[in-house]
């Protein structure tokens, strides 16, 4: 199948829309496309309604009858929601109505690493809409800037901006799983940060020290802020110290035969990553720890990810949180 998204320059959809469609895909061969339209002849030339629009061997599932090409932004509608991508569901669906065989049997955190990681394969890119996206980012680069989680007041002039108030789109961030809060509140985590400690330490060249919520998340965080980092852990069986170093884009382990555990719990399908995957990304000293210590757990299920896996896992999820701007 030939898969071929359609983008206008820098849209901030389009990132979204590609990630669903790799957690969509769930490892099946496709040869996926980047198309940047730049004039409505070019939209109408593709067959472009609005962007982003995916092509399924040439042909929009998602196309609504009389629609006019377009390069304005397109949304797409989803069980009373509307989004800037279709949903996973409706990818997986639309997929599946244009002969797509089934993906094969789950081997990680659900069908697909990102399926927990990712919220589901949604992504952890925030909406623009409601000033999601603007408040989600703010919190980003508090936390990396002072290591802390922000205060709503620190946060009130950014909600404003959209017409809100800090708290509403705070719980509205956290219902969507972009982030937790305290029963205060306040915000507990927002992935890839953890407000409180964790087994993960990164320490930001040139800025602070932070708690990372999970191995993957830590490997992520250098590369959402695109910056030199040390990131540090321990084994939980043998208690043995981990580092991964990234300096000028490239990384070290130690121990090289170190590899992080990617797993989730098969009980309880609809808590947040931090209730369900989160405490079982994990790194440890080699393989031989990392199976030991998963079959010690109840209810989870799994695999063993090598340093390359986890670092794509990590710069997937993460790497375009800051890229897209809130606008």
């Amino acid at each position: 199948m030939r898969i071929t998204v359609l983008t206008v320059p820098d849209c901030p959809n389009g990132p979204v829309m590609r990630e669903r469609i790799t957690a969509a895909l769930a490892g099946r061969a496709a040869k996926v496309e980047h198309v940047e339209v730049h004039d409505e002849a070019d939209a109408a030339r593709w067959g472009m309604s609005g962007s982003p629009t995916v092509l399924l061997d040439g042909i929009d599932p998602f196309a609504v009858a009389g629609a006019a090409p377009s390069v304005s932004c397109r949304i797409y509608r989803s069980d009373g929601h509307t989004e800037g991508a279709p949903s996973l569901a409706a990818l997986r669906a639309a997929l599946a109505d244009a002969g797509l065989a089934e993906p094969p049997e789950e081997s990680c955190c659900g069908t697909d690493p990102l399926d927990r990681v990712g919220r589901g394969g949604r992504g952890r890119v925030a909406p623009v809409e409601g000033g999601l996206r603007a408040v989600h980012q703010a919190v980003l680069r508090h936390f990396a800037t002072t290591g802390r989680a922000p205060d709503a007041d620190v946060l009130a002039p950014v909600a404003a901006a959209a017409g809100r108030t800090a708290p509403d789109v705070l719980a509205e961030l956290a219902r969507e799983d972009f982030l937790t809060l305290d029963e205060a509140g306040q915000v507990r985590a927002a992935y890839p940060f953890s407000a409180v400690p964790t087994p993960h330490r990164v320490r930001i060249d040139g800025g602070p020290q932070v708690w990372a919520m999970c191995a993957v998340d830590a490997l992520g965080i250098p590369v959402m802020l695109g910056t030199d980092a040390v990131i540090t852990s321990a084994d939980p069986v043998s208690g043995a110290p981990i580092q991964v170093e990234f300096t000028g884009g490239t990384t070290s382990w130690r121990p090289t035969s170190a590899v992080v555990y990617c797993g989730a719990l098969t009980d309880d399908a609809g808590g947040s990553a931090s209730e369900v995957c989160c405490g079982y990304l994990r790194f440890f000293t080699d393989r031989t720890t990392a199976e030991q210590w998963a079959r010690q757990q109840r209810g989870l299920r799994g695999t063993v990810m090598d340093q390359a896996e986890a670092e794509r896992l990590g710069a997937h999820v993460f790497g375009p949180l800051l890229k897209t701007t809130a606008r």
